[in-house]
């Protein structure tokens, strides 16, 4: 019941974040291509450069994961 689990080195997962992008904070040459009610989704690495940006949530974790990626959300 209590047996250690090897996790593995931190340093072999690539993780990345997606969460949801609010409008303002978009460059203004993209807000202008967007309408006001769509969303979008950042992808980041763990320093938080933005990655992707992406008009769906799934698309996000399909890019991340197609680039041998592990997504998880961030709020």
């Amino acid at each position: 019941m209590y047996s250690k689990f090897d996790f593995g080195q931190e340093e072999e997962r690539r993780i990345v974040y997606v969460r949801e992008v609010a409008l303002d904070e978009l460059p203004d040459d993209v807000r202008a291509q967007l309408s006001e009610d769509e969303t979008l989704y950042a992808v980041h690495n763990a320093d938080g450069e933005r990655l992707a940006l992406v008009k769906d949530r799934n698309l996000a974790f399909i890019l991340a994961r197609q680039n041998d990626f592990d997504p998880v959300t961030v709020h």
